[in-house]
């Protein structure tokens, strides 16, 4: 079996920690935002450094009934960390990982959990990978389902935080989810259309689905589905749903529900717009996006509303990217933009 470590990324070296990592090592572990949601007080101590090296320092990889911590390094300089831990018949691993503040921001844990990760699969040959965290830690979250796991649950008060209790975000990768998510397609489609949803395929587009933290973003399906069966009332009619599937070489990947323009409603408003998870990262919905545009301006519209909620991972960025401008604040954490045509 071919050694664990070192793993050599784009960016990354991971490798065993040596005994001049433990002052730096210290020193991101003391910072409070960076232990906020892990399972040690700041400051952190360099003593307390200096032990856990010395009892990992001998570990080229995970073991089974054993954790092991392993060194980012990028440019020579300790960025980080990624914390695995084998279960006593080798089947199961855990796995958490840290980032220096100076490291954080540029997609370095993404590349060393996810090199990590493979690695376990490949190298070890373990059947499912598990990742615990603070449903809180919208950032750790994200990175996890970056990487194909899936959120099992979120078990209620189930860790110690501080004088409290707080609740426990439960994600898993098995083999075989690893094998498909590797094996999703990731490049830009060919070909991208916006198609109608028949009697036959209304049901296989209950599957779309986004990543759990973005549910806070974007409706489910089902929720899609009853909103344009039973329209909002909005100054004194309800709204005109037109809705598609949007397809991506032939393969449904997501949703798009608009609001016509009526008399009542003056202008046009996209109000869903959902890519499936596996084709997220494609330039599907800004394709889509444009799709939808060429048609409002064939038919002779001059703007196009949307609203977005507010928080980390909106989809804010998204839109102000395609030329949305922020009209008015619906309430604290919403935002109404619009789009001229």
């Amino acid at each position: 079996m071919a050694a664990f470590l070192p793993v050599t990324t784009a960016r990354l070296l991971l490798r065993r920690f040596l005994p001049q990592d433990a002052e730096p090592f210290a020193a991101y572990r003391s910072d409070p935002d960076v232990a906020r949601y892990q399972g040690w007080s700041a400051p952190y101590p360099v003593a307390d450094a200096r032990q856990l090296i010395a009892e990992v320092s001998t570990m080229d990889g995970p073991r089974p009934g054993a954790w092991i911590q392993i060194a980012i390094e990028r440019d020579g300089a300790l960025a980080g960390d990624v914390a695995v831990g084998l279960d006593a018949t080798a089947a199961i691993a855990t796995i958490g990982y840290t980032l220096a503040p100076a490291h954080q921001g540029q997609g370095l844990a993404r590349e060393a959990a996810g090199a990590v990760v493979d690695r376990l699969f490949d190298v070890t040959g373990v059947h499912r990978v598990e990742a615990s965290l603070d449903p809180r830690n919208i950032a750790s979250a994200r990175l996890v389902e970056s990487l194909g796991f899936e959120l099992e649950g979120v078990a209620r008060e189930a860790e110690r935080d501080g004088d409290g209790w707080s609740d426990d975000a439960r994600y898993a990768l098995t083999a075989g989810g690893h094998a498909a998510w590797r094996a999703r397609p990731v490049g830009p489609p060919d070909d991208v259309r916006l198609v109608e949803i028949t009697p036959a395929t209304a049901r296989a587009m209950l599957d779309l689905r986004t990543h759990p933290t973005q549910r806070r973003f974007i409706s489910d399906m089902a929720s899609s589905y009853a909103d344009a069966l039973f329209p909002d009332v909005i100054n004194g009619a309800p709204v005109v749903p037109w809705l598609r599937a949007i397809e991506a070489d032939g393969e449904r990947v997501g949703f798009m529900l608009l609001a016509e323009r009526t008399a009542h409603h003056p202008e046009p408003y996209l109000w869903r717009l959902l890519i499936d998870r596996r084709h997220q990262r494609r330039g599907i919905g800004d394709r889509a996006l444009t799709l939808l545009v060429d048609r409002l301006r064939a038919e002779g519209h001059r703007t196009l509303l949307v609203d977005w909620n507010l928080g980390p991972g909106t989809p804010e960025p998204f839109y102000l990217r395609r030329g949305f401008v922020k009209v008015r604040n619906v309430s604290p954490d919403e935002v109404e933009g619009r789009l001229e045509l």
